[in-house]
């Protein structure tokens, strides 16, 4: 017992170099997007941006994978998981797994990412030092479960960053070296530090609607640089919801793409919470 209280302590004060080095790369090749301006650069961020970010985090990681707030056919829902590696935050059963976690236990000791231990350690600290994103597999099994059943997630859970190779690849072919940095390095640093200002400072800055048990905050700001992910304390109230602007003045981009993909057919059994509604109240749509 005492030899497993020690390797759990060493564990959690271990530093992850290859993230810091590999982190550190990355913005100082974003560095060199400032001197390669072009409007075909700037597309490219700006779609895998969109693709990255919106349909990967936003509807794939955190909707769908996370909360389940709708379904889709699993082809679409491997497809988003898909999409979600190119943001290289890690692989979907890990970044699941952090995130459910986060809910679990929002701003206690057992948070992975809480402002109480500091604005740094929230931003991007936490991915440094620590279990960051690499839980024991115990906790991986208690809180992913459902992830675990599906070999392609795991199969990208593994190797989250071929998708990256192949986009580079790809924007290499179209525009050359410069548009890989823009739309891979550039474009990675940018969703790296949007998708962690969700983490602190919509826990720190903004306004509560809803009386919570954590710090959590919607900030219109973080909402529009992550397409809706923004309106936090909405989202610690109705954590399932897959609606996170609850009245027509907060933006949801996800939410609308959400309804969008409903109308296509492809995505049901939604779960939403509607302040704009007569009363204010979960409903549930199946297409």
């Amino acid at each position: 017992m005492e030899n497993i209280v020690r390797l759990d302590q060493a564990r959690k004060k271990r530093i992850h170099w290859d993230t810091v080095i590999i982190v550190a790369v990355f913005h100082l090749a974003a560095v060199a997007a400032f001197f390669t301006f072009s409007w075909a650069n700037l597309a490219a961020l700006l779609v895998v941006w969109w693709i990255s970010g919106s349909l990967g985090i936003g509807l794939g990681y955190h909707r769908l994978l996370t909360h389940r707030g709708f379904k889709t056919p699993r082809w679409l829902e491997r497809t988003l998981a898909t999409f979600g590696t190119l943001a290289l935050q890690s692989g979907p059963i890990a970044w699941v797994t952090t995130h459910r976690l986060h809910h679990a236990f929002t701003d206690t000791d057992k948070d992975p990412h809480s402002p109480r231990n500091g604005v740094i350690w929230s931003h991007i600290g936490w991915i440094f030092k620590g279990t960051a994103q690499r839980q024991p597999d115990a906790v991986v099994k208690k809180y992913a479960p459902d992830l675990l059943r599906d070999p392609y997630l795991g199969f990208l859970d593994r190797h989250y960053y071929l998708t990256s190779v192949v986009a580079a690849g790809i924007l290499f072919l179209i525009g050359g070296w410069t548009m890989v940095v823009w739309g891979i390095f550039l474009r990675t640093v940018m969703l790296w530090h949007f998708t962690w200002l969700v983490n602190s400072a919509t826990h720190l800055w903004g306004t509560t609607r809803f009386e919570t048990t954590d710090d959590s905050r919607n900030n219109g700001f973080i909402a529009a640089i992550t397409f809706g992910e923004g309106w936090h304390n909405n989202h610690h109230a109705y954590p399932r919801s897959a609606r996170h602007g609850l009245t027509a003045r907060e933006f949801d981009i996800n939410w609308v793409q959400i309804r969008i993909l409903e109308r296509l057919g492809l995505a049901k059994d939604i779960y939403a919470m509607d302040l704009d509604a007569k009363e204010a109240k979960v409903y549930k749509k199946a297409a």
